[in-house]
């Protein structure tokens, strides 16, 4: 009951200091995910989902966020694959430490099946996990931003320390392969 407390805790400090008005964020999220889905009954979780993680990145931005932790932003085109599993990895490692967040220029429908098969064979589940687009206040909110293959679809927010990866795409890739 307490972890769903606290995103719910953090939508209404962000609204309270002005810098989300919850129900404008869910109908453009409803929006852009109810576009390009597969399973319409999903769609107003998955917004709601998205909605709730997005007031974080205006309150960084505007210093209203002060729990020290660095966030780290992946991001990919279709942000299926290669950002999920570079977002997995450092959730794994940094633990409570640092945020991540994984998104894409383009997203795809759902997380690739055999990238979720080979992070659960070393441990890490992202199968809850679901593709995002990335928003230009989530880029500012970043402290590092990890690039893997969106080229010139990747934001560019000078300032940003960013990091560009060269990674196979494991579409359409075996779980051993990936």
């Amino acid at each position: 009951m307490r972890a769903r407390s606290r995103p719910r805790r953090r939508v209404l400090k962000a609204i309270e200091v002005g810098h989300l008005q919850h129900g404008d964020r869910l109908h453009t999220n409803y929006d852009q995910f109810a576009s390009r889905s597969t399973i319409p009954n999903f769609v107003p979780l998955i917004a709601d989902r998205f909605a709730c993680q997005r007031p974080r990145a205006p309150a960084k931005v505007e210093d209203h966020h002060t729990d020290g932790k660095p966030i780290a932003l992946f991001l990919c085109v279709h942000n299926v694959g290669r950002s999920q599993i570079a977002m997995g990895f450092f959730q794994h490692l940094a633990d409570e430490d640092a945020v991540a967040w994984p998104g894409g220029s383009e997203p795809g429908f759902e997380v690739n099946p055999s990238a979720i098969a080979a992070m659960s064979e070393r441990g890490i589940d992202i199968s809850r996990e679901f593709t995002k687009p990335w928003t230009h206040e989530i880029v500012r909110a970043a402290d590092v931003v990890g690039s893997m293959g969106c080229g010139d679809a990747c934001p560019v927010v000078p300032g940003k320390r960013y990091l560009g990866w060269t990674l196979d795409d494991p579409a359409g890739k075996a779980v051993d392969d990936v």
